[in-house]
């Protein structure tokens, strides 16, 4: 190699490097349908028993009720353990984003649920600047109706874009409450409101 120069991977390391990729994908694919299938028919059976267990407390004996309350307590600990699997495995969509994008999966790992988490708080920062920039300058200097068309779409885009990214993060294991999304569509209800009053304002 000359100095100065980078190795470059023969076309053909590249294909071998993409195979193995492809098949490591496959498996994690398999391993994540395999896992999934398995928790759910944990969980159903742990809740057959739990639904068995309380219909034995009303005539249990004394040591009969410690020893159920000790079988429901070894219950949770199990529904804990799943409800932890369950954050790195595939899961299904809520309604909204169902509605929104279909069924795609969202599931990130969880670098990247971190990474997402960070852009976006980050979107939403530079996002309120430039909404508060833009309220500013069409409230005191841009009286044009194009502008203000301009303006209302970027609310609506905004309010739709933060809901989506919002849904992805919640079905992604965050601590954003259902409030805060449910906050985002109405925010977003009324921007559309508004921008149609305004649309027939101009008229």
């Amino acid at each position: 190699l000359k100095l100065g120069s980078s190795y470059q991977p023969s076309p053909l390391f590249l294909q071998e490097t993409h195979k193995v990729y492809r098949q490591k994908l496959e498996e994690v694919t398999s391993l994540q349908t395999a896992c999934s299938s398995s928790i759910h028919r944990q969980k159903k059976t742990l809740r057959d028993l739990k639904h068995s267990l309380q219909r034995c407390k009303p005539r249990a004996s004394p040591e009969e009720f410690a020893l159920i309350q000790e079988i429901s307590s070894q219950i949770k600990e199990r529904q804990n353990v799943f409800f932890d699997m369950e954050a790195y495995l595939p899961k299904r969509n809520g309604l909204y984003l169902n509605l929104v994008l279909g069924n795609v999966n969202v599931t990130l790992l969880s670098n990247q649920a971190n990474q997402t988490s960070d852009e976006y708080e980050k979107f939403k920062l530079y996002l309120t600047i430039i909404l508060l920039l833009g309220a500013v300058a069409c409230r005191f200097f841009l009286h044009y109706r194009v502008t203000d068309e301009v303006f209302n779409f970027l609310l609506v885009w905004y309010y739709c874009t933060l809901t989506i990214r919002e849904s992805i993060l919640i079905s992604n294991g965050s601590r954003y409450s259902a409030t805060c999304k449910n906050h985002g569509k109405h925010e977003m209800s009324l921007k559309q409101n508004q921008a149609t009053k305004r649309d027939s304002a101009w008229h």
